[in-house]
């Protein structure tokens, strides 16, 4: 047992009731996430949830280990990231209760497993809690013991080991509580964050030898697929006599294999709800859908990949679900009623007689994808330039339940100019997604090409499968022969690396295909999607976002503010405002306000009328060739650094502040007007503390930079070469010149949470702003770029975002954020505006310029979603200076929102359109 100074042993010492709240600190280590079943409304009597899903969390008070599952009613702090993996915990209330019991479960068969003993076991049921810090953030575990290995405290109740002395050493090798689901039979747990993937260690323990080897000798085939279809259609009995139940051998080979689909029902008990889809062929040439269902899925899926041979005996005939005409079947591979017999094949052990299709392929470079229609299916290779942060959308099937995850990647191959965009959804290949990094080579079968009127992107299809260099793939795929990926290969070993290096990017806001520029065309591809929103319709749309979910809305809005802040420079950003100087805009937390007053004159300063505010005898001069503004142009304050020479210089006549004299007589007026001000954006005498955007509580980390570490030119040395070589087999080819004939390429086929009235952030979130790609530490880079993981092991290696720099494109040209005001209600928006990083739509580095030209001033700006790529972009000074061309002027604003954890919500201008009377 625990020891007695165990927070979590007090507070089940207590007398029992039917609440226990422990006033101690718990931390969380785990969140693992599982479909409800009918026994739901036992275990939550006094529950009415609409969410199919059921969370439970391994919690730790530093001296021992406690599972335990959340009330439905706290869903949603998990959907939204507010209860995490890495949190803190205060005044937790706990309920007891008892879970499923091990035994019910045997009973329903199928895999799974875990430690425990049968029987009805009793759990906790956390009922109500406070989470420390709810922003959403990455977690950690500040406050808890250092030195403290989490995965080795001892379970509290659990007992240690007879054979051992008693003692809190031993208490780790006790016997641990069961790794399966607390409140449902489900035999093991989902992915945290969508239903594609799959979760936990049954998905990559291997079959026992004997199920793989069994008989490998004798690999000969008693039946067909064509015979099979054929008895089965004629109705004649034959080799699928008693219902379906084939009698004979299958051998097969593996075509082309689908990603893991979840049909757990809330209605249903079905133990382990999966199935899996395999294109197979034998010897007769035909061609049929395998089904892994359930338990076989959970055992199989991980080992099988296209071009494999497969044994199997024990299989139901069935009837296809996917052809209307009915005229095609399906093989069900199932533990029981038959049970499934499968074993892997090695091609050496195939007789000469035994001749099975190949996998086809039909590779499209980025030259072929420029003419190839909409809706064509293919297969690409390429050099990952970009890979984007991961995101979710609700899925198209009517009830938008289902959230998908995807992320963009952009990929180069040397054909084209323009680059392969990817919307990669997820393939159930978790371990490879994770590496997909740039300056990796990725090959993506099976995708769809999507065309509109400017541009096209491929996507996922049922069969789409990654393979990524790391994870060993290029060597044994059946690919690596091709003359399209050779071609590749070639090319890939004359690219420069450090070129390749300057314009790879991680992460960040990103939007493709790019919005039409013009209202009509806009509201046009809008498809059935929202219309235009009242403020309060905004609101409450954004209360019901989960984590990283991301929608488009549109508003009528005037513009109230503008400010420009780069990353790193915080305390010196440029503001717009419509409103008086007594007006107090929202600022970051760490500013101060801007006083109830405007600054005063100097008294030596020249007798000039109360309405000229100017600047200090300080302030830098500015070249003669500066443009110079119309008198009622915004003043800069007297803290201003020096401006480039593309600054607006102003008027000689204007009076001047003094930095002694931060306030002007209450009868100025300084509307609109444009402030550099210190400290974020406020004064305070002359200097401001120096504070780092988005800093941790404890020492500031070093910031890792491109090219100016020895170790990172080390590490990329030779990177694209030796992911060249991961295609040579690992034997020598004795038939290099017929390799094309090897396999056969087949031609191209057709809230309350958020609280107020105002939505986004004060301060750009790091997850919005797009970073240089750091090879020195790409594992700690993907995960921190990576959404929240539900395990504690994954998360002690997690650095923050904070780490690395952001793109040159981005420091060059910084950000915008508007404050939008809605007109239909008066709710404010601070909406972040990247016109230099991300509106182009092309995240890396240098590329010819794409879109069409336009004279950069504000309304084309917005109507394009950023700066002309033909033409310098304009310095921020001199946009900030004629923002108030904004003021008073009706538009319709689109924003990206995205739900970035917690009450973090980023709001992303895309579009702005002016309305014209």
């Amino acid at each position: 047992m625990a020891s007695v100074s165990c927070p979590l042993q007090r507070t089940f010492s207590r007398p029992a009731t039917s609440r226990v709240i422990c006033p101690e600190r718990l931390w969380v280590l785990s969140v693992q996430r599982y479909g409800r079943d009918r026994g739901f409304s036992l275990y939550f009597p006094q529950n009415i949830s609409s969410s199919d899903s059921l969370y439970d969390a391994t919690l730790t008070d530093g001296d021992c280990r406690l599972r335990v599952t959340l009330d439905p009613n706290l869903n949603r702090l998990v959907e939204r990231n507010v209860f995490r993996c890495g949190a803190q915990l205060r005044h937790v209330s706990f309920s007891p209760g008892e879970s499923v019991g091990e035994e019910e479960e045997e009973e329903e068969g199928g895999g799974g497993g875990g430690g425990g003993g049968g029987g009805r076991r009793r759990t906790y049921r956390l009922v109500s809690v406070e989470v420390a810090g709810d922003g959403g953030g990455e977690g950690g575990m500040e406050g808890l013991t250092p030195g403290v290995e989490p995965e080795r405290l001892p379970w509290y109740g659990a007992q240690p080991d007879p054979a051992l002395t008693p003692g809190p050493v031993h208490l780790e090798r006790a016997q641990a509580p069961s790794l399966l689901p607390l409140r449902a039979r489900r035999s093991c747990y989902l992915p945290l964050w969508n239903n594609q993937d799959y979760s936990g260690p049954a998905w990559r323990e291997k079959p026992n030898a004997e199920d793989s080897d069994q008989d490998v000798e004798d690999v000969r085939a008693t039946v067909t697929l064509a015979e099979l279809q054929e008895d089965f259609l004629s109705r004649k009995g034959g080799a699928t006599a008693r219902r379906g139940v084939a009698r004979g051998v299958l051998v097969v080979r593996v075509l082309n294999k689908s990603r893991v689909m979840y049909y757990g029902k809330s209605d249903s008990n079905c133990l382990c709800p999966y199935k899996a889809l395999l294109e197979v062929c034998d010897v007769s040439g035909c061609v049929c859908v395998c089904v892994l269902w359930n338990s076989v899925c959970v055992s199989w899926y991980g080992r099988l990949r296209p071009g494999q041979v497969l044994r199997t005996r024990g299989f139901r005939v069935k009837e296809s679900y996917d052809t209307r005409d009915h005229q095609e079947i399906e093989i069900s591979l199932n533990s029981r009623n038959p049970s499934a017999e499968i074993s892997i094949v090695p091609e050496f052990s195939l007789s000469a007689d035994v001749r099975l299709l190949c996998p086809s392929y039909s590779f499209c470079n980025g030259k072929d994808l420029l003419s190839c229609p909409h809706g064509n299916i293919c297969d690409v290779i390429g050099l990952v330039a970009f890979s984007g942060r991961p995101e979710r959308i609700r899925s198209e099937d009517g009830q938008g339940k289902e959230l998908l995850e995807y992320r963009w990647l952009r990929l180069e191959d040397g054909t084209s100019d323009q680059p392969i965009m990817i919307k990669l959804f997820s393939t159930s290949q978790p371990e490879t997604h994770n590496k997909i990094l740039p300056l990796s080579v990725v090959v993506c079968t099976r995708l769809q090409i999507v065309r509109d009127s400017s541009c096209c992107y491929l996507t996922n299809t049922t069969y789409t499968q990654i393979y990524c260099t790391g994870s060993g793939h290029h060597s044994v795929m059946p690919y690596r022969k091709l003359r399209p990926v050779r071609q590749f290969v070639q090319w890939l070993r004359s690219v420069d690396d450090r070129q390749v290096l300057s314009r790879a990017v991680v992460g960040g806001y990103f939007i493709y295909p790019p919005p039409p520029v013009s209202l009509d065309a806009f509201m046009k591809n809008r498809k059935g999607e929202l219309g235009l929103l009242r403020g309060a319709e905004l609101k409450w749309e954004a209360e019901r976002l989960q984590y990283r979910e991301r929608r488009s809305f549109c508003i009528q809005a005037t513009v109230t503010m503008v400010t420009h802040c780069r990353k790193g420079m915080e305390d010196q950003c440029l503001v717009w405002t419509d409103r008086p100087a007594a007006f107090s805009p929202r600022l970051p937390p760490s500013s101060p306000r801007l006083p109830p007053s405007s600054p005063h004159l100097s008294p030596s300063s020249p007798r000039l009328p109360p309405s000229s505010p100017h600047l200090s005898p300080s302030s830098p001069r500015l070249p003669p060739s500066s443009p110079r503004l119309p008198p009622s142009s915004p003043r800069l304050s007297p803290s201003s650094p020096r401006l480039p020479p593309s600054s607006p210089r102003l008027p000689p006549s204007s009076p001047r502040l003094s930095p002694s004299s931060p306030r002007l007589p209450p009868s100025s007026k300084l509307s609109p007007r444009l402030l550099m001000l210190r400290g974020g954006l406020g004064l305070s005498n002359g200097k401001s503390p120096k504070r780092r955007l988005f800093s941790s509580a404890g020492p500031p980390r070093k910031r890792l930079t491109l090219g100016t570490h020895p170790e990172e030119e080390n590490d990329t040395e030779g990177g694209l070469w030796e992911a060249s070589m991961e295609f040579l087999d690992d034997e020598d080819d004795e038939d290099d010149d017929d390799d094309d004939q090897a396999f056969l390429t087949a031609p191209s086929s057709p809230v309350s949470l958020l609280g107020g009235c105002r939505l986004g952030l004060a301060r750009v979130a790091m997850e919005t702003v797009p970073l240089q790609y750091c090879p020195a530490s790409r594992e700690q880079q993907a995960i921190a770029v990576e959404m929240q993981t539900g395990e504690f092991q994954d998360l002690r290696c997690c650095g923050g975002l904070e780490d690395y720099s952001p793109t040159v494109s981005y420091t060059q040209t910084g950000h915008y954020t508007l404050t939008l005001r809605a007109l239909s209600d008066g709710v404010m928006v601070d909406a972040v505006f990247l016109p230099g990083s991300s509106a182009a739509s092309t995240p890396s580095g240098p590329s010819p310029p794409h879109g069409p030209s336009h004279s950069d001033h504000w309304f084309t700006i917005l109507t394009h979603g950023g700066f002309s790529a033909h033409t310098p972009p304009p310095a921020p000074a001199d946009l900030i200076a004629t923002a108030s061309q904004l003021s008073n002027q009706r538009l319709v604003c689109v924003l990206e929102v995205c739900l970035l954890g917690g009450d973090r919500l980023e709001v992303v201008l895309s579009r702005a359109f002016p309305l014209r009377d």
